[in-house]
């Protein structure tokens, strides 16, 4: 059974640091793009960064240089490191897959990541950022 059990949100002061960790179980991370999506309450699901099993990355424009993805693929763990942390970086992170097969690239992987049928996602950990 395929499963992506997200863990590290916390509640920390702007400026603060986090670090997101998924176990994917079920998965073969060879096999998909990974990556990590956040949804604030009345706002859209939105992609925030994407891996690729060779390690390239892509990122949102609001997160470029504070925040770092990467990926244990032995372990089939998913990272998300976040650093210099905002009040507007406050939401429901979800760790995210998309079949290779759906995305083709990892532009694609980014750009439907968050998408209903595209994207699978965990159950999510909470960041709350106050200033």
């Amino acid at each position: 059974q395929e499963r992506l059990v997200e863990s590290g949100g916390d509640s920390v002061q702007s400026g603060g640091s986090l670090r997101l960790s998924c176990a994917a179980s079920g998965y073969s991370i060879n096999s998909y793009y990974m990556g990590w999506v956040r949804q604030d309450p009345g706002t859209q699901r939105e992609a925030v960064a994407v891996i690729d099993s060779d390690g390239t990355t892509q990122y949102a424009e609001s997160v470029k240089g504070r925040f770092t993805i990467s990926q244990n693929n032995a372990k089939n763990g998913l990272y998300l490191e976040m650093n210099n942390l905002k009040p507007e970086d406050s939401a429901m992170y979800y760790c995210a897959a998309v079949h290779r097969a759906i995305a083709m690239s990892i532009n694609r992987a980014f750009g439907v990541i968050a998408q209903e049928g595209f994207g699978k996602w965990g159950q999510g950990t909470q960041v709350t950022v106050s200033s």
